[in-house]
C-alpha cells in the first residue's frame, strides 16, 4: 500500500511539472509571436540585418556596373543653334491625357514636343485619372498629384512656355466647346501638326488634344529634328520630378532596403490585363483571369485597337515572345544566373493580374521579396495620399433572378466560350460566387462601370507607380518581366530601363529577348526546377550578353521605334572616349544601332573622372562575368558557378 501511494504522488508530481512546463512554453511563444508580428509589420526594414542574415557574396559579379557601357554620359542639351521661346507665338495647347502612370509620362513628353514645334505656350496637362476620382486629396490638383508643378515650368522655360491655366479671357469659350479638337494618335507624324493642326491653332489660338493612346508624337523623327528628341529627354530626366512626399518616400525606401549593406534586385512582372488581352496570353491563367482577358480582348476587337480572332493559341503565342515571363520562369532564370536564395528583391508594379498567387512560385526561390506595402507602414502611404472624402464601400447587388428557362436558353445558345463554361441551369449560383470583384461574371456579359471607389484606386495606383517607380531607378540590378511587347503603348519596364540607361547606363539592367528564353524553357519545360548544367550556360550566355552590346542593339532596333525614352540613344548621351569605328553599328538606312554618340565635352569628361574615383573607392572589386571580359574559362566558370547556384539550396522547388 505504502509503495502503491509513493507511486501515485511520484505521478501527480511529474503531471503538475509537464502542465506548468507546457504553460511557460506557450506563455513564450505567444509573446514571442506578438513581437515577430509587430515587427514584420511596422519595422521590417530595422531588422533587415537579423532577417537576412550574412549575404553569400561568392557571385559578387553579379552586382558589377557593366565596364562596356561606363564610358557613357548623360547628355542632353542643346548641341547646336537654339532660341528661346517668345510670348509672341501661335497661341495655347490644352490637353487631356488619359491612362496609368507609363502613359502620362509619355504623354507629356510628346506634348511639350509639340508645343515647341508649333511654337505655342502649353498649358498644365490634365490627368484624368486623378480627376476622375470623386473626394480625393484637394491638397494636390491634377498634375501635382504627380508631379513638380515649379520645376517643370522653371526647368523648360528656355524651351517651352508653360503655363497653368489658359487666360481668363479664354475660359468660358473652353466650356462653350468653341475651340479646336484632336484625338492624335501615338504615331502621329510632325507633318501632320505643321499641316492640318498648325493653321487651325494660328486661326482660333487654342487648340486642345485628349491623348489616350500613351502619346501623340510618333517615336522616330526625321534626322533633321535630333533637338526635339533631346527636348524629350530634358522633358522625362529633369523637367518631369514627382512632387517632393513621393520622392522623399521613395528615398527612403531605399534606403530601407540599403541598410543591411547588401544590394538589391527590382522586379517588374508587367502582369496587365490590357498588355495580356492585346496579346492573347488567356491560357496562360485559369479560371476566372482567363475570362477577364478574354472579355477584355473581345472589347479592344470592337473598338478596332486589335483586328484578330478572340481565341488564339496562347501557348504559340508565349513562344513568340509576346506574352510575359511568369514569376516563376523569372525566379528559375535568376537561379541559374547564380542570385543567392538571401537576395533582396524588390517587387515593382501596382497592377498585378492574377493576384498574389502567380508570386508564390517566386516567393519560394527568393524569401526575401518585398514591395511597398512591406516597406512602408499604413501610415506613411496614407500620408502620401493626404487626406480624402470617405466614400461608401462596394456593396455587392443581388441582380434580378433569371427564371429556369431563361438559364436553360442561355445555355443553348451559348458559343464556345473560354474556361470557366458557366455553371448548367440544374445548379443554382451560389452566394460566394457572386461576391467579388469579378462576379458579374457569373451573371452578365458586360462588364460593370467603375465605383467611385474603383476609380479612387485608379487614383492611388498613379502613386504606387511612382514610388516603383523611383526604386526601380535606383536598383542595383532591374529584370523586366514584360517590356517592349509590341502593342505600341509604352509600358512601365521600358521607361524604367531608359532611365536607367540615361542616367547610369552602365548599372546592370538585363534586356533580354523572350523568344530566345522561351525556347530555352521549351527544352526543360518538363522538369524547369532541375536543369542540367549546359541549359543554365546557355541562359548564363544570354542574359550576360544582353547586359552589353547585343543587348543595347536589340533595343535600338526593337523598343526605340515604339518609345523613344525606353531607348534614349545615341540622341542623349555621349562618350568619354571615342569607340572605335569598328565597333559603331548601322542599321540598313544608316542609323545608328550602336555608338553613334558625340564626345562629351571637357567639364563632362572631368565629373566622369571624380565620379569615377569615388566609385572605386567605395565599390568593393566583384569580378566582371560578361563573357568578352571573363577571366575564367568556361569549364572552370561552370564548375564554380553553376554547382553553387543550384546546390546551395536543395529544396527551393515550391511544389516539393
Amino acid at each position: 500500500m505504502v509503495f502503491k501511494s509513493r507511486v501515485k504522488w511520484i505521478a501527480l508530481f511529474v503531471l503538475i511539472l509537464s502542465m506548468g512546463s507546457l504553460i511557460v512554453h506557450l506563455s513564450i511563444t505567444k509573446s514571442s509571436g506578438v513581437q515577430l508580428a509587430f515587427s514584420a509589420r511596422d519595422n521590417l526594414w530595422q531588422d533587415f540585418d537579423s532577417l537576412l542574415g550574412s549575404q553569400d557574396f561568392r557571385n559578387k559579379h553579379l552586382w558589377r556596373p557593366v565596364k562596356s557601357l561606363e564610358t557613357l554620359q548623360p547628355y542632353a542639351n542643346p548641341r547646336n543653334t537654339y532660341p528661346a521661346p517668345s510670348s509672341k507665338n501661335n497661341g495655347f495647347i490644352y490637353a487631356k491625357i488619359f491612362g496609368g502612370f507609363d502613359k502620362i509620362r509619355s504623354s507629356i513628353c510628346d506634348l511639350v514636343t509639340i508645343s515647341r514645334l508649333l511654337n505655342a505656350t502649353l498649358v498644365i496637362p490634365e490627368l484624368q485619372e486623378s480627376l476622375r476620382s470623386k473626394g480625393i486629396s484637394n491638397k494636390f490638383k491634377s498634375f501635382s498629384y504627380l508631379y513638380d508643378e515649379e520645376q517643370f515650368i522653371s526647368f523648360l522655360k528656355n524651351d517651352v512656355i508653360v503655363t497653368k491655366t489658359l487666360p481668363e479671357s479664354l475660359k468660358a469659350a473652353r466650356k462653350r466647346n468653341e475651340f479646336p479638337l484632336f484625338k492624335p494618335k501615338n504615331s502621329a507624324s510632325p507633318k501632320f501638326y505643321l499641316e492640318d493642326v498648325l493653321p487651325k491653332l494660328k486661326k482660333a489660338n487654342v487648340i486642345g488634344l485628349i491623348v489616350s493612346d500613351g502619346g501623340c508624337l510618333q517615336s522616330t523623327l526625321p534626322a533633321s529634328m535630333p533637338e526635339l528628341q533631346r527636348l524629350r529627354c530634358r522633358v522625362a530626366f529633369h523637367a518631369l520630378q514627382l512632387r517632393p512626399e513621393i520622392q522623399v518616400l521613395g528615398k527612403k525606401m531605399v534606403d530601407r532596403l540599403r541598410k543591411s549593406g547588401q544590394p538589391f534586385l527590382a522586379y517588374h512582372p508587367g502582369l496587365v490585363r490590357d498588355k495580356l488581352a492585346y496579346h492573347g496570353c488567356a491560357e496562360l491563367f485559369q479560371d476566372i483571369h482567363s475570362e477577364l482577358i478574354q472579355y477584355r480582348r473581345a472589347q479592344m476587337i470592337k473598338q478596332k485597337i486589335i483586328s484578330e480572332e478572340l481565341i488564339v493559341d496562347s501557348h504559340l503565342r508565349r513562344d513568340n515572345g509576346l506574352c510575359p515571363l511568369m514569376p516563376e520562369e523569372v525566379g528559375i532564370l535568376l537561379k541559374a544566373l547564380g542570385y543567392s536564395q538571401k537576395t533582396i528583391m524588390y517587387l515593382a508594379g501596382s497592377e498585378m493580374f492574377g493576384g498574389q498567387r502567380v508570386v508564390i512560385p517566386l516567393r519560394a526561390m527568393f524569401p526575401n521579396v518585398v514591395d511597398r506595402t512591406t516597406l512602408c507602414s499604413p501610415e506613411e502611404l496614407s500620408d502620401l495620399v493626404g487626406p480624402e472624402i470617405p466614400l461608401p464601400e462596394n456593396t455587392y447587388e443581388m441582380p434580378t433572378r433569371k427564371s429556369d428557362k431563361q438559364l436553360k436558353e442561355e445555355w443553348n445558345k451559348a458559343g464556345p466560350r473560354p474556361r470557366p463554361l458557366p455553371p448548367p441551369p440544374d445548379r443554382p449560383i451560389y452566394q460566394h460566387e457572386k461576391e467579388g470583384w469579378y462576379g458579374w461574371l457569373t451573371e452578365n456579359d458586360t462588364e460593370p462601370s467603375p465605383s467611385p471607389m474603383d476609380l479612387r484606386n485608379q487614383a492611388h495606383r498613379l502613386l504606387w507607380d511612382a514610388l516603383d517607380f523611383v526604386v526601380s531607378v535606383e536598383a542595383d540590378v532591374f529584370f523586366p518581366g514584360f517590356n517592349n511587347d509590341g502593342s505600341g503603348w509604352p509600358d512601365f519596364s521600358s521607361l524604367v530601363m531608359g532611365q536607367r540607361l540615361y542616367e547610369r547606363p552602365s548599372s546592370r539592367t538585363y534586356r533580354l529577348d523572350r523568344k530566345v528564353i522561351q525556347e530555352l524553357f521549351n527544352v526543360t519545360r518538363e522538369d524547369m526546377y532541375h536543369p542540367n548544367r549546359n541549359w543554365t550556360l546557355r541562359v548564363r550566355k544570354h542574359l550576360n550578353s544582353s547586359l552589353g552590346e547585343s543587348g543595347l542593339i536589340r533595343q535600338s532596333m526593337l523598343s526605340k521605334p515604339r518609345s523613344f525614352l525606353s531607348h534614349p540613344l545615341p540622341e542623349c548621351s555621349c562618350r568619354t572616349s571615342a569607340l572605335d569605328d569598328s565597333r559603331k553599328i548601322r542599321s540598313d538606312d544608316s542609323k545608328f544601332l550602336y555608338g553613334g554618340e558625340d564626345e562629351c565635352p571637357k567639364w563632362i569628361k572631368s565629373a566622369g573622372v571624380e565620379k569615377s574615383k569615388t566609385d572605386d573607392g567605395d565599390q568593393p572589386d566583384y569580378e566582371h562575368d560578361l563573357p568578352t571580359e571573363q577571366s575564367e574559362t568556361e569549364e572552370e566558370f561552370a564548375k564554380s558557378k553553376v554547382a553553387s547556384a543550384f546546390d546551395q539550396d536543395e529544396e527551393w522547388d515550391p511544389n516539393d
